[in-house]
């Protein structure tokens, strides 16, 4: 994927704040998981918007329930911040 097509999307982090700040992507906006059926105002519908987690399982499941929900543009990051960091040369967890 090309750096202009990410530039134009949205990147949901839905872990909790602790795994946040041990380590996350600078372009992405922290939204943890519980609150995402509260916070579903903030994200557009008009942009791809990108979720990742640890592994890509909390991720995928808030993909489901925004795409019940109307959000058609909607991407799991498979395997999350492991396999990004992984990508990145080191071990996430």
């Amino acid at each position: 994927m090309e750096q202009q097509e990410l530039k134009d999307s949205i990147i949901i982090d839905v872990r909790e704040l602790q795994e946040w700040e041990f380590y996350h992507l600078e372009e992405a906006q922290l939204i943890p998981m519980q609150q995402i059926p509260h916070r579903m105002g903030e994200l557009s519908d008009d942009r791809d918007i990108y979720l990742v987690c640890a592994h890509g399982v909390r991720s995928y499941r808030v993909a489901e329930y925004l795409l019940e929900n109307g959000f058609d543009r909607v991407i799991n990051v498979d395997g999350g911040m492991a396999a990004v960091a992984m990508l990145r040369g080191f071990q996430y967890d």
